[in-house]
């Protein structure tokens, strides 16, 4: 006679503590770039991750906590995605706008969007990011003053330029959420056209750079 033994819930596999926030914070960031913030719960992380909630919580007493890290992983992973510091300053420009109107940075895009509206009811989420955007600011930048410093880029106003260039991938960026997309080159080569016009960049050497980055 065979007996039946229940299996009864999975035991959860215990690791270090490092470790297993690093796992609950990468889950989060996927959830709030595919899903958004509001798809950042306990319950939520601990299903994808076969745990139960009570031990996110255990990391994360205040969900607000994790939403916060959870925006800022994504974000980071995204910065080192769109600022890979790879090739001259007119290669990584280029790299940046096209990850932009390729619409690769799509997720990233809806994440900021959904950001600042839930900033709107949260403090600590709006200094999150003002935090972000001025880590953002800075690596464009540099990027843009090394650029005029190799004769590169030819503009007398740096801080003016990147936030020109950020302006104009945020107006890009507001209608990731439609359904029928602008067609025609000034909605898909905007951003390029600030970037070209705000740099002083000249047309012909800058589309070859995009070229190269398909």
């Amino acid at each position: 006679m065979v007996s039946r033994v229940s299996s009864g819930p999975a035991r959860q596999v215990r690791k270090p503590p490092g470790e297993r926030r690093a796992e609950i914070l990468a889950e989060a960031a996927r959830i709030a770039l595919m899903e958004g913030l509001e798809r950042v719960t306990l319950r939520g992380v601990a299903e994808q991750l076969g745990v139960r909630p009570g031990l996110i919580g255990h990391y994360f007493p205040a969900v607000q906590d994790l939403v916060i890290a959870a925006f800022e992983l994504a974000i980071e992973g995204e910065r080192e995605a769109m600022f890979p510091g790879d090739g001259s300053p007119l290669e990584q420009i280029a790299h940046l706008v096209h990850r932009i109107e390729s619409r690769r940075a799509d997720d990233l895009a809806r994440l900021w969007l959904n950001a600042r509206h839930l900033s709107r009811f949260s403090e600590p989420l709006l200094a999150s990011i003002e935090e972000q955007e001025a880590l953002d600011r800075a690596r464009l930048t540099e990027l843009i003053a090394r650029g005029v410093a190799e004769g590169l880029f030819a503009t007398a106003d740096i801080e003016g330029s990147c936030i020109r260039i950020f302006m104009a991938i945020d107006a890009f960026g507001c209608y990731v959420n439609d359904r029928g997309p602008f067609a025609g080159e000034a909605f898909t080569r905007f951003v390029g056209d600030v970037t070209v016009w705000t740099l002083s960049l000249d047309r012909a050497a800058f589309e070859a750079a995009l070229d190269r980055q398909s």
